[in-house]
């Protein structure tokens, strides 16, 4: 019991620096405005106001952006003071990502032995200083719930928790909360997973023909314009979206030779992606699996902000592998990477070029260095799974014995 609760203990006090800034010292005219968000989007259900045409209260004027399934899903939060459903979801977030930390590093976490909860508590408190992940609990993000529910999904053996629902469903229901999530529709169709990919695309038809049941109107509205119409998403060229599409916007802005580009960067880093994913899966390694896809749907979206990449979390577990102790250059790579991301370093990038300080390619290069870091990530995974293939460290998810045993 006492190690439970160290281990409990660990986890909040990682979360409390980024609870309080952003939950007790934040102004309050951006407070949760992502939940304000959704909590709109269920008041309009409620209500049976236009989901897509009401704006969250001055400063901020939100739209609703999701589809109709996810305001449905937002309904419980219309039904609580707003401050009640700021500070739930902020937990449910700090609950998603440690069960994102168990279920992605169970095989480092189990070596700990009875130990474990302490071990699961010093790999989680770290992650909530990444700045995808306290950005998602500045702004009361839905993303640590969709990786949880794709990481479930894929993950193998499979945890207990969904054992008994079909491989395809978690994702299908992602999708349909955000549709980010199809990249690993286009994972399951690459690798010919037939199975998967009908009961993920089912799931989510099912999902978004309910929702038109229950919401005609908002649904021919989503469907039908808002999901086409860009500026509903805010500025595309902001230094927040560090999408590879996002890099060239800065870049060389809008035209038909930056359009071009992105869509050559594009195929060749969706290749090297789904090729690495493919590689990972036929070794069984699905962590790194569910980490390369994850990185697809943050570099090759139109749109991709920082805390989109809640991926990130699986991605550094990827890198680790089974056994790091044994491996320093994993710990070295995991670790540089980590540091990094603490760093937000896209801010120095612009601190940089309002300066006005020489030379303006150094402040380039910083504002966009989140979108290079998630490619030098996609290379790390690519650099991991070789290192644990040449090495024959068998199963790269679990040991052998243990491969065929349910995880919890």
């Amino acid at each position: 019991m006492a190690v439970v609760l160290g281990g409990i203990l660990l986890i909040a006090l990682g979360a409390l620096p980024v609870v309080w800034h952003y939950l007790i010292a934040w102004p309050q005219d951006q407070w949760q405005v992502d939940v304000e968000v959704y909590r709109q989007g269920g008041e309009s259900v409620l209500l049976g106001r236009p989901v897509y045409e009401t704006m969250t209260e001055p400063p901020q004027l939100l739209p609703f952006t999701y589809p109709p399934f996810s305001a449905i899903l937002s309904v419980p939060l219309a039904l609580v003071p707003f401050r009640v459903a700021g500070w739930a979801w902020t937990i449910a977030q700090i609950l998603a990502t440690t069960a994102i930390v168990w279920y992605a590093g169970h095989r480092v976490i189990r070596r700990a032995g009875h130990l474990w909860p302490l071990l699961l508590g010093a790999l989680t408190a770290p992650m909530f200083w990444l700045q995808p992940i306290s950005d998602g609990i500045r702004f009361g993000q839905v993303n640590a719930f969709l990786v949880l529910a794709c990481l479930m999904d894929l993950r193998r053996p499979r945890p207990r928790l969904v054992r008994r629902i079909p491989p395809g469903v978690l994702v299908g229901l992602a999708m349909s909360i955000k549709l980010v999530p199809g990249v690993f529709v286009i994972h399951y169709l690459v690798n010919r997973r037939w199975k998967e990919a009908a009961t993920a695309i089912g799931t989510a038809v099912v999902a978004t023909l309910g929702s038109w049941v229950i919401l005609p109107q908002a649904s021919f509205a989503f469907w039908g314009g808002a999901l086409s119409d860009p500026t509903r998403l805010g500025p595309n060229k902001g230094t927040a979206n560090q999408s590879m599409r996002g890099v060239i916007l800065r870049s060389l802005g809008e035209g038909t030779l930056g359009t071009l580009l992105w869509l050559v960067l594009v195929a060749v880093v969706g290749f090297y992606g789904y090729r690495l994913a493919r590689r990972a899966w036929l070794a069984g390694d699905t962590i790194t699996e569910v980490a390369a896809v994850g990185l697809m749907a943050m570099l090759l979206s139109p749109v991709a902000w920082i805390h989109h990449l809640h991926w990130l979390v699986v991605v550094l577990f990827a890198i680790l592998g089974a056994d790091p102790l044994r491996d320093r250059a994993r710990l070295i790579a995991a670790g540089g990477l980590a540091l990094f991301f603490v760093g937000r370093v896209p801010w120095w990038g612009i601190h940089w070029i309002e300066n006005k300080w020489p030379p303006v390619l150094v402040g380039k290069l910083l504002q966009n260095s989140d979108c290079l870091a998630a490619l030098a990530a996609l290379a790390l995974l690519g650099w991991s799974l070789r290192r644990s293939l040449e090495r024959d460290d068998g199963p790269t998810h679990l040991e052998p014995e243990a491969a065929a045993q349910p995880v919890r």
